[in-house]
């Protein structure tokens, strides 16, 4: 199923950014399909969360396990839901700018042949939209600076 890796310069440092990812139980106020979280444990160095995602009339809930490595990686392990598997990787580093690189790995396949086909079809549109979302938090919570202007390369496959 599909993969996808991108990297992006972000004019927020390392730590801003690691703070916007960590915070799961917010989720639900900026990302889209997001309809609900429960977070079941959290401490510093890992959480345990349900997040409740929806998209017209399908609803599922999945558990993820959350590994943070303040402030410069956060490693996200599926436990329990529609998925066979999920793998995220968020990798924070300073630009030496006062911004920050951002890496980010998505890796996931559905247990389902119907989710698996219909998330096929609709995977880089929605994986654009939430990264976008990020985007826009951190821009909402700590500003954009006049001069920083994001740039972005990305590369996927499926």
């Amino acid at each position: 199923m599909p993969k996808h890796s991108e990297t992006r310069a972000l004019p927020y440092t390392p730590e801003q950014m690691f703070d916007l990812v960590a915070d799961v139980g917010r989720y639900a106020e900026f990302l889209p399909w997001i309809v609900g979280v429960r977070v079941r444990s959290n401490n510093e160095t890992e959480m345990v969360a349900d997040l409740l995602v929806g998209f017209k009339a399908l609803r599922e809930k999945f558990t993820s396990r959350v590994v943070k490595e303040r402030p410069n990686h956060i490693h996200v392990d599926y436990v329990d839901g529609p998925l066979a598997f999920l793998r995220n990787e968020w990798l924070f580093r300073t630009d030496g700018k006062g911004g920050c690189i951002v890496d980010f790995t998505v890796d996931f396949a559905f247990k389902s042949r119907i989710f698996e086909a219909l998330a096929g079809q609709m995977f880089d549109r929605a994986l654009r939209k939430m990264i976008g979302a990020f985007e826009d938090r951190a821009d909402s919570l700590y500003g954009r600076p006049a001069s920083g202007s994001s740039s972005s390369s990305a590369h996927s496959a499926a």
